[in-house]
C-alpha cells in the first residue's frame, strides 16, 4: 500500500459521498455515545475491573453502530475480533473499534476514538476516524484523498530523519517477550537516529498525527488489523508511504507495520529492519 492514488484498482465509483455520509453519521452517533460514558477520572483500580469496563464500552458502543453499517452496506462481512490479526477472506468486510484506545477512556484519558473501515479484497478502501473529545472526523476514500472535518490532509514533508518526530506502541496486551525487546530497541534505535520518539497507545491516534503532517512516522511490530487499517488508509491518501518494516508493500497479512512521510521512509526502514 503506498500513496499512488492513480492506481486503477483504488478507483471506487460504489464509494460516494452519499455513501461516505451514512458510515460518518453511523459513528459520530456511537461516538457520542462513548462520550457520554467517559469520565476525566479513572473508573478501575484493578486489572477486573479495567477489563469488565473495557468490554463495557465496546458492548454498548457495538450495539449503535454495527446495525447501521451492515445496512449500509449489505453482503459486507463483520471482523468479529478487534484484536486478530492476518488476511481475511476475499470480499468486504467491516473492522471496526467501537473504543479505540479503551484502555485511555477507561483511565480518563483523552487519547480515544472510534473508527470504521470498510476492507475489500484485504485492502482498506473507506476508514472514518471520529474523535468524541474535540469534535474531530478523519475521513478516507481510496483513490480520492484523506480529510480532516472536509479539508485535506497531507503528510510531512520532511526529508531528515534527524529532525522526524517517530512513534510506535504496543498493539494488544500479553504480547510476547520477543515483540516487547524488539519494541524497546526499535525505541533505543529511533532515539538514536531520530529527534523525538513518542509511545503511546492506540496506533490510530498516532497514525491521524502521521497523516496531518504533525509527526513524521509510525511502526508497530504486530499485524492487529482494527489498530492499523484505519490509519493505513488515511496515511496512504495523504500521500505517505506504507509498508512493512522491510519496506514491502503492506498488506494485512504482513507481521509488522510502518507508515513515514516518503522523504523519511526509506531512512527509518533501514534503522528498523535489523529488528523485524
Amino acid at each position: 500500500m503506498t500513496s499512488d492514488t492513480s492506481r486503477s484498482s483504488a478507483t471506487r465509483t460504489d464509494l460516494d459521498d452519499a455513501f461516505l455520509g451514512q458510515v460518518t453519521a453511523a459513528v459520530r452517533t456511537a461516538g457520542d455515545l462513548l462520550l457520554e460514558r467517559f469520565t476525566a477520572q479513572a473508573r478501575a483500580t484493578s486489572t477486573e475491573e479495567i477489563v469488565s469496563a473495557i468490554y463495557a464500552n465496546d458492548d454498548a458502543v457495538l450495539d449503535l453502530l454495527k446495525a447501521p453499517l451492515l445496512s449500509a452496506r449489505p453482503g459486507a462481512k463483520w471482523a468479529e475480533d478487534e484484536l486478530a490479526g492476518g488476511a481475511l477472506p476475499l470480499g468486504e468486510w467491516w473492522i471496526v473499534d467501537p473504543a479505540e484506545g479503551n484502555i485511555n477512556h477507561v483511565q480518563g484519558m483523552p487519547d480515544w476514538a472510534v473508527t470504521a473501515t470498510l476492507v475489500r479484497d484485504n485492502e482498506p478502501v473507506l476508514t472514518v476516524v471520529h474523535l468524541p473529545l474535540t469534535g474531530d472526523t478523519y475521513t478516507a476514500v481510496a483513490g480520492r484523498g484523506a480529510q480532516l472535518n472536509g479539508a485535506p490532509l497531507h503528510v510531512s514533508a520532511k526529508t531528515d530523519l534527524r529532525a522526524a518526530l517517530t512513534g510506535t506502541g504496543q498493539a494488544r496486551p500479553g504480547e510476547d517477550e520477543e515483540t516487547f525487546r524488539r519494541i524497546g530497541a526499535s525505541v533505543t534505535q529511533l532515539l538514536i537516529h531520530g529527534l523525538v520518539v513518542r509511545v503511546s497507545v492506540p496506533a490510530t491516534l498516532q497514525l491521524i498525527h502521521v497523516a496531518a503532517g504533525r509527526t513524521d512516522a509510525f511502526w508497530q511490530f504486530s499485524d492487529v488489523r482494527s489498530g492499523l487499517v484505519a490509519g493505513a488508509l488515511l496515511v496512504a491518501e495523504a500521500g505517505g508511504t506504507v509498508t512493512d518494516i522491510d519496506g514491502n508493500p503492506w498488506n494485512l497479512a504482513a507481521p509488522d507495520f510502518l507508515a513515514a512521510a516518503p522523504g523519511i521512509h526509506a531512512a527509518i526502514s533501514t534503522v528498523l529492519s535489523p529488528l523485524a
